[in-house]
């Protein structure tokens, strides 16, 4: 093994972390795209929780959390300094990751399948969701990205799940006169070379099939 192999799912967000970090450090991985019915055995032999993204590098190192990914490559490369070093920012990095990452992410979820929760309405998941967006509007006021001027970890390891909840209900995403600065810091996010870059369609992984560099 010359490269780590990356065990990925296109439209996953957190694989799209990973897929962020990678692209940007440069560092070069075999990429295996994964289909969540049918997964590989190789992949569920070395990660029994079955998520991704899955990265076993050369020298048998095994990193199955997506933020560890990130780090695990950013550590190595990081050209637009997305890791930040002032104690402010590093505290808000992991305050604004958790909240993506435990409330945020439940409500998006319910959100997304209302129906399997008909305990409350979507509109009333929507809304608790909504409590993430408010701090996020409200330190892209303040910083212009969400610890900083520039972009860092905090931005990319979020806005794939800003993705995901703006495409839940688009029509009302795009006409809800709330949050002017997360559209924006969204659509350029969506518009960039960088996203472009992580969203190829690759065909499911097959034992013996040629391999695929990425980026």
């Amino acid at each position: 093994m010359t490269h780590a192999i990356l065990y990925s799912f296109r439209r996953c967000p957190y694989a799209m972390r990973a897929r962020l970090a990678l692209a940007v450090s440069g560092i070069q991985v075999e990429i295996r795209e994964i289909t969540l019915r049918d997964k590989p055995q190789a992949m569920l032999d070395l990660s029994p929780k079955g998520t991704v993204p899955v990265l076993i590098t050369p020298d048998g190192t095994l990193v199955e959390e997506s933020l560890d990914l990130m780090y695990w490559a950013l550590r190595q490369s990081d050209p637009e300094s997305w890791l930040v070093t002032a104690s402010q920012q590093v505290t808000l990095t992991r305050q604004l990751i958790q909240q993506n990452d435990s409330e945020f992410k439940q409500y998006l979820d319910r959100y997304k399948y209302a129906d399997r929760y008909p305990e409350h309405s979507e509109i009333y998941y929507r809304q608790q969701a909504e409590k993430t967006l408010v701090i996020l509007e409200q330190n892209l006021a303040i910083n212009g990205c969400l610890v900083s001027e520039h972009i860092t970890l905090a931005d990319m390891a979020i806005l794939p799940f800003i993705r995901q909840f703006a495409l839940v209900d688009k029509d009302w995403f795009d006409s809800s006169p709330s949050y002017p600065l997360l559209k924006v810091w969204l659509e350029q996010f969506l518009s960039s070379e960088l996203f472009e870059s992580i969203m190829p369609k690759f065909s499911p992984w097959q034992d013996g099939d040629d391999i695929i560099l990425f980026p």
